[in-house]
């Protein structure tokens, strides 16, 4: 009887282990892909949460991805203007993404970060966000707002073959991302090598 109750603690404590080890081996994998994306511009370490979630990670994405793309100078009518962060519908960040662009600037401008309810309030956003909530209305929305200097970045299957930019994919718990590099184009956005050689699919 003891042996079993050995050879039961045994198993268990492997299970446990393996479980923590895929934990730990997902989240040093994705820290070390933001890190990446925020040192091949910068030299500065970037602060991180000891322990991070999905939208913590994708929103830290969404800021290094300013730093990799250059937007045509007709987005901005002065030096001043604000580059404006939006969240279209749903926000899934929470206070995330404000906090991680306060006090932060991108070619001398400032962060704004808007949610954004219909098509029509999108004007003077330079990227748009797109939620898993806004699924079967991504084609429609697309379709609605002016896409010239837009940056639209999604989280649903298939959002860059409905026309978006930048699509985040979630495999094994390891937040990626594929580009349209078209639509891109389309956009009048210059996205650099070091972005594209990042991402897992490249759409040309």
């Amino acid at each position: 009887m003891g042996h079993l109750i050995a050879s039961y603690r045994s198993d268990r404590a492997r299970c446990l282990c393996s479980q923590q080890t895929k934990v730990l081996h997902w989240y040093w994998w994705t820290i070390r892909l933001v890190l990446l994306l925020s040192c091949l511009l910068a030299p500065a370490r970037m602060a991180f949460p000891q322990t991070a979630t999905e939208y913590q990670v994708k929103a830290a994405f969404l800021y290094n991805f300013t730093k990799f793309i250059e937007w045509p100078t007709s987005r901005f009518s002065g030096a001043s203007d604000p580059f404006t962060l939006c969240v279209y519908g749903t926000n899934p960040f929470g206070d995330s993404l404000e906090n991680l662009v306060k006090g932060k600037t991108i070619d001398g401008r400032a962060f704004e970060v808007r949610q954004v309810p219909n098509p029509s309030l999108a004007k003077g956003c330079h990227v748009l966000f797109f939620s898993r909530a806004e699924r079967g209305h991504v084609a429609d929305i697309l379709a609605g707002v002016d896409r010239t200097g837009l940056l639209t970045v999604g989280e649903t299957q298939g959002f860059i073959d409905q026309g978006g930019i930048i699509n985040f994919i979630l495999e094994s718990n390891h937040v990626r991302f594929a580009i349209n590099l078209r639509a891109a184009q389309r956009a009048g956005l210059k996205i650099s090598s070091r972005l594209l050689n990042l991402a897992t699919d490249v759409k040309r």
